[in-house]
């Protein structure tokens, strides 16, 4: 760790702002330019290395897992130190990406379970897929998907909500109407529900604040942030987070117009919120996590007629507002290749987990920059000598035959990594292609 690094990470308790020296902007601008440059197409000085994780900075750090989710001090010492001690060219939002227990807890969300809430201490997060929208209630989504969001959606993933269900259809307030329609809102579980949320969204004021000193001390450091915001893909939307798995399997063929245009209408909304928060962020890069997209979980021509039209119509929008998507491919998606290289050139990270990089390239090298693919089963259970040939082995397919990568683990660094093989992917991707 540079000197730079160290007395930063001394003083990582203290609140910001924080100075930026010149050499530290220079770092900064060096690694940012080369994230940029294999975004465009073009040769960096160097393979840019990315870092994500979520709670390998406790692993690294001592600490358990729920430490990471509930305890800000130590959270962000714990990512601080990851990042000063690697030195990657862009990080993940480390601290938004755990620190939510306090917030979680206030709420009341039941879409998921965490360290110390429904999990061990030590244990990831664990998503609950269950039916949170049924399918007689398409046509009311349709109608009006913000008062199905109030009414309906929320009181069920979230308890803090549960007064929801009584506010009155908003639809139809208008001149004495409207006078007589606010009753409900002076009903005591309505009330209930107002303070628990003001005291849910002052929890999340306090994370958020821990994680912009946060970003600011990284910066300082000279590392940017790799993506400003996150997104999900229509269909993803509505099949993780309303119909679950099971249900939206059965809307391929027993609701396939309605999902439809429940699709269509999802991409214009996802795309409006994206633009909005990440022009708010600063940060072009959007994070876009694909689940339901891999070869395994629908058909070439399911897949061509469902997922990718509205997610495509997404990126496009993103695209048009000076935003750089980035999707990540998970699983195996080798079947999709020729079917998502119908985007512009040079506007896209594509990011896969386990589809063959060097196919990948092949197909799309002339189209988007690539990030990963170090395999996670290496990564946790394979030896440092496993890790440089690995990234070698990438070096030598894809970067040295002109690929724009940024080398990356599958999903990021996996929770139990050895931290000398994070160290020795770092230290193989500047002896192979620094």
């Amino acid at each position: 760790m540079n000197a730079q690094n160290q007395a930063l990470a001394e003083g990582s308790t203290m609140l910001g702002p924080y100075e930026q020296s010149a050499a530290a902007k220079a770092a900064y601008d060096a690694r940012w330019a080369r994230i940029m440059a294999c975004v465009r197409l073009e040769q960096p000085d160097r393979m840019p290395v990315g870092m994500h994780s979520f709670f390998w900075p406790a692993t690294h750090g001592g600490l358990t897992f729920k430490e990471l989710m509930y305890d800000y001090g130590k959270a962000k010492k714990a990512c601080l130190d990851v990042v000063t001690e690697f030195e990657p060219d862009g990080v993940f939002p480390l601290l938004m990406g755990t620190a939510l227990g306090n917030a979680l807890e206030k709420l009341d969300f039941k879409q998921l379970q965490w360290p110390g809430h429904g999990v061990g201490e030590m244990q990831p997060f664990q998503y609950l897929d269950r039916e949170y929208m049924k399918a007689e209630e398409y046509d009311e989504f349709l109608f009006d998907p913000t008062g199905f969001y109030i009414h309906t959606y929320l009181p069920r993933v979230a308890g803090a909500f549960e007064g929801f269900a009584k506010l009155p259809d908003f639809l139809g307030l208008h001149y004495f109407r409207l006078v007589h329609g606010i009753r409900p809102f002076a009903l005591p579980e309505v009330r209930e529900s107002f303070d628990r949320i003001v005291a849910a969204a002052e929890e999340v004021n306090v994370m958020f604040s821990h994680h912009l000193d946060w970003v600011q001390q990284i910066n300082a450091a000279g590392y940017p942030l790799f993506n400003g915001v996150n997104s999900v893909s229509p269909y993803d939307f509505i099949a993780d987070y309303f119909r679950g798995a099971t249900g939206m399997m059965k809307d391929l063929y027993r609701h396939k117009d309605k999902l439809k245009q429940v699709l269509d209408k999802a991409a214009i909304f996802l795309a409006r919120m994206t633009i909005k928060n990440a022009r708010l962020s600063g940060n072009p890069i959007v994070f876009i996590p694909t689940h339901w997209a891999p070869d395994a979980f629908m058909s070439p021509k399911q897949f061509e007629e469902f997922w990718w039209p509205p997610f495509r119509r997404m990126m496009l929008e993103l695209i048009e507002a000076d935003l750089i998507p980035m999707p990540m491919w998970e699983s195996d998606c080798t079947k999709r290749l020729e079917v998502i290289k119908d985007i512009p050139a040079g506007k896209c990270i594509y990011w896969f987990e386990r589809t063959d990089m060097v196919k990948a390239f092949e197909v799309l090298g002339d189209r988007v920059a690539l990030r990963g693919n170090l395999s996670p089963s290496m990564l946790t259970t394979g030896t440092p000598q496993d890790v440089d040939a690995a990234v070698k082995h990438l070096v030598d397919k894809v970067w040295n035959q002109g690929g724009k990568l940024i080398l990356d683990g599958a999903f990021g660094i996996p929770d139990e990594t050895p931290v000398a093989n994070v160290r020795a992917m770092f230290d193989a991707a500047r002896k192979y292609a620094g």
